[in-house]
Order: structure tokens, then C-alpha cells, then sequence
């Protein structure tokens, strides 16, 4: 009786919370359920991930798992599905109040809180696409530079920029966004040693690649792309685009001044936004490491392909050259001398090395183009993420910490006037400082907690994109089997 009086109450709450056409539950309804618990914010997202199947709904098995799940969190243990193995017959109750109570909540309209990014990575990735080509070399009376023409798919439009214009538009973004997430531009000159293992040519077109993974990074993002500076950098298309730019950003200030949350943030920051900060930043360092040294291989694996094309080829025509020979074979006593039919054989082979070597090349650029151009254009996500956190330390917390010990002497030399009387002129400027000091101080702390709440969003963002590693190693997958079926083909 105790399990179908259980049972009976998880049919009414499901049936609380579907909808009449449909017996699946929407992921945001039973987000606003797992809200209704005193559950902490890193226990319902926990919740959320272990019965989210991607889809945006919850099945009703999956529902009356994360109901137990949310009842296992409220007795103090950690809400997870191995737990469940242990109830044969019944699943423990959450505490969630009537099931009468829960059907205002499929009827609310969805109004999500500013500090939730709701976007998937589908439609992070349909925002924009951008492609840089090369544009030939134009040479001045002293140098030449290179030129690059920027196509904006979303926008319809090409326009050409030099590196200077990209400099000058990463340098204005990193002001305005200063707590966001901004992808480093590649150098602009060849460092120091490097043409030691890469010639010129090879380091311009890394440099176009990593460019166009810059600029799609940053069209994506999903305050970015609503940027006038974004736009004006992809579509402006007259002679002085860095005043343009400039220009705009005076316009527009920093995010802090603009953003109508900024003051607000603190209010909708979670009570442990510092732990999911900390928890956050170490597992995408942990997560950079380790795609860095499968980028590296995926790279080897790459050049050896390239390689291994060159060999074929220059084996098929060393070939190709020998039985081309036209030497005449001379007639020996003893017999009959082989070479002239072999000769035609060797020729005929040459044909199929050569076969051989394109597929070999279509296999490296299969492994450059949909995997480690990929695994690059993930790995710059992550470096940006590292250096957002390093600025948030190294910047505005080190810079409300020092103000705060400056507070703190002016108090302390304020104290010491009061009990040493000084001039009375000397005693208001030092009052006077010290309220200025107090206004910096609360504005300090202002920008610390938007910081904050843009490093929540941010963190959201890299999170979101963690996706794309399946559509990488799946696009290895494939090629690798392609291209071992393209040399088993007769």
C-alpha cells in the first residue's frame, strides 16, 4: 500500500506538471520545481544533468527519477541515480507541498533569471559564420603586407581588413568586455625561432586560420554578437575602419556602464557562486590540458598523413621515371633478359601510388580541417576562459582589496587626528578622502559582483560548448575509417 500510495502521488504530480497533448514534462517546468526545494544551486544543476537527455523534456520514468533524486538530496545525500538501485519497491517522496500547488507552474510564463544563458550550442553555432581568405599580396614602396577578406554570413557581406584593423578591434572589444570572455589574437610577426620548424607561408595561413576562429568565437557569442562594434567590424566598409571603431566605442563604454543588471548583479548571483567559480575554473583547466595533448597528436597525426601523401607520390614517380627509361635492353647469350615487359608493369604501378598518395592527402586534410582546426577553435574558447579568470583576480578583486587596505589607513589616520588634535583643515580633507574613498569602495564592489555574474555566464558558455568535443571525436572517428576504406577499395 505504501509503495502505490507513493506511486499515486508521483502520477499526480506529473500529471500536475505535463501538459494535456503531451506526457512529457518541459526541462524548464521541472527546473521551476527543483527551485521550489532549499535545494543549493550546484545540487539542482546536478539534478538537472542526471535526467536531461538534450531534448528539452523529461519522459515520465525520467521524471519520477529526478523527483527520487530530489528526495535523496533532502535527506542529505548526493543526488545520484546509483543510489536509486538500492529501492526494489518504492522510490523515496520529495518534499514539493500538494501536487495542486505545482500546476501554476507549467502555466507561468518562463521568465528566467538575466544570469541564465538558455542557448544550446546549435544555435550558438548558427549565429554566424565567418570566412577569412587571403587576399594576394599588395606590395608598397618599402613592404608588403598581407590582406584578408572577411565574408559575414549572416550579414551578406565581405570587407577586407589587415592584422592592424583585427589588433585594433581585439584591444577595443577587451575594454568594453572586460569580464567577458575574449579570444587572444595569433602574433602578428613570425616569433623568434619559430621559422627554425615553419616557413613563412606556413605561418600566414595558421595565422588566417586562427583569425577566422577568432572572429566566430566572438560573432557567436551571445552578448557580443548584438555589438555594434561586432558589426562595424563586419561590415564597415570604408577607408578608415579603426576610427569607426574607436569611435563606436567611445559611444558605447564599457558593458558595466551599459548593462542595465550591472548594479543588480549581486541580487541574482547563487549563494555559492565563489565555490562554482572555484569548481568551474579547475575542471575546464583540467579539461584545456588534456585537449591540448589530443590537439597535439591529432596535429602529428595530420602532418604524417601529408607526409605520408609526398612519399607515395615521389615513390610513384620514380617509378613513372624508370619505365619511362627508353634505354635499349641489351640481347644477352644466356637468355632472354625480363626487363622490357617488367618495365611496363613498373610503369603501370605508378599510376596507382599515385592514386594512393592524393587519398593519403585527403585524409590529412580531413584530419587538419574537421578535427584539429576544430580542437583549436575549442582550445582558444578555454585559454580565454583562463585568462577572464586570471584578470577577474588579478584586477578587480586585487584592486577592491587594495583599495579596502587604503580605507582602512585613512580610517586609522583619521582616528589618530581625533585623539591628536591637528588643524581642522588638515582633519575635513581627510574626512573628504575618506567618503571618496568609500564611493570608490562601493563601486569597486559593484563591479566585483558583475564581474561575477558575467563569469557565471561565462562559465554557462564554456560549459555549453563542452558539446562540441562529441562532434569532434565523432568527425575523428569517421575520418579515420574513411580513409581506411578509401585504401582498402581495389
Amino acid at each position: 500500500r505504501k509503495s502505490d500510495l507513493n506511486q499515486s502521488n508521483n502520477v499526480l504530480l506529473h500529471q500536475a506538471i505535463c501538459s494535456r497533448t503531451d506526457e512529457r514534462v518541459p526541462i524548464g517546468v521541472f527546473q521551476r520545481v527543483l527551485s521550489r526545494t532549499s535545494l543549493s544551486t550546484t545540487v539542482q544543476n546536478q539534478i538537472a544533468e542526471h535526467v536531461n537527455n538534450g531534448d528539452g523534456f523529461l519522459s515520465k520514468v525520467s521524471l519520477y527519477k529526478g523527483l527520487a533524486l530530489i528526495a535523496l538530496a533532502q535527506q542529505g545525500k548526493p543526488p545520484s541515480p546509483k543510489l536509486l538501485d538500492n529501492f526494489i519497491q518504492e522510490f523515496p517522496k520529495p518534499q514539493l507541498g500538494e501536487p495542486k500547488e505545482l500546476q501554476t507552474l507549467k502555466m507561468q510564463s518562463v521568465q528566467e533569471s538575466p544570469l541564465n544563458l538558455s542557448l544550446t550550442l546549435a544555435e550558438l553555432l548558427k549565429k554566424e559564420n565567418i570566412k577569412v581568405e587571403l587576399i594576394p599580396e599588395k606590395k608598397g614602396l618599402f613592404l608588403k603586407h598581407v590582406e584578408y577578406q572577411v565574408t559575414s554570413e549572416r550579414f551578406t557581406v565581405s570587407v577586407y581588413r589587415r592584422y592592424n584593423d583585427f589588433d585594433i578591434f581585439h584591444e577595443l572589444l577587451l575594454q568594453r568586455y572586460a569580464y567577458r570572455v575574449v579570444p587572444a589574437l595569433p602574433p602578428k610577426r613570425v616569433l623568434k625561432g619559430v621559422l627554425t620548424s615553419m616557413t613563412e607561408r606556413e605561418f600566414i595561413e595558421g595565422r588566417r586560420r586562427a583569425l577566422g576562429r577568432f572572429l566566430n568565437l566572438v560573432a557567436r557569442h551571445p552578448v557580443f554578437s548584438e555589438d555594434e562594434l561586432v558589426k562595424t567590424f563586419l561590415t564597415f566598409s570604408g577607408s578608415d575602419v579603426q576610427t569607426k571603431l574607436r569611435d563606436a566605442c567611445k559611444k558605447l563604454g564599457d558593458e558595466f556602464m551599459t548593462c542595465k543588471y550591472a548594479t543588480q548583479a549581486k541580487d541574482y548571483l547563487p549563494a555559492d557562486v565563489q565555490s562554482q567559480f572555484s569548481s568551474s575554473r579547475e575542471l575546464i583547466r583540467n579539461i584545456h590540458n588534456s585537449f591540448q595533448k589530443l590537439r597535439d597528436r591529432a596535429e602529428r597525426m595530420a602532418e604524417r598523413s601529408k607526409e605520408n601523401a609526398t612519399d607515395l607520390l615521389m615513390f610513384g614517380k620514380e617509378l613513372s621515371s624508370l619505365g619511362s627509361d627508353e634505354s635499349p635492353v641489351p640481347i644477352l647469350a644466356s637468355c632472354k633478359s625480363p626487363w622490357a615487359a617488367l618495365r611496363r608493369s613498373v610503369k603501370g604501378l605508378s599510376v596507382e601510388f599515385s592514386l594512393l598518395s592524393e587519398k593519403a592527402a585527403q585524409q590529412g586534410r580531413r584530419e587538419e580541417d574537421d578535427v584539429v582546426e576544430k580542437l583549436n577553435l575549442f582550445l582558444d574558447l578555454l585559454q580565454s576562459y583562463r585568462d577572464l579568470c586570471e584578470r577577474h583576480e588579478k584586477g578587480v578583486l586585487h584592486e577592491h582589496h587594495r583599495a579596502l587596505q587604503k580605507y582602512g589607513v585613512m580610517k586609522r589616520q583619521m582616528l589618530s587626528a581625533t585623539v591628536k588634535p591637528k588643524e581642522q583643515v588638515s582633519v575635513e580633507q581627510l574626512e573628504s578622502r575618506i567618503v571618496q574613498q568609500e564611493n570608490a569602495i562601493q563601486a569597486m564592489e559593484l563591479r566585483n559582483y558583475f564581474s561575477l555574474f558575467c563569469l557565471h555566464q561565462e562559465s554557462q558558455l564554456i560549459f555549453t560548448y563542452l558539446l562540441i568535443t562529441s562532434h569532434i571525436l565523432g568527425a575523428f572517428v569517421d575520418s579515420q575509417v574513411q580513409g581506411h576504406k578509401e585504401v582498402s577499395l581495389p
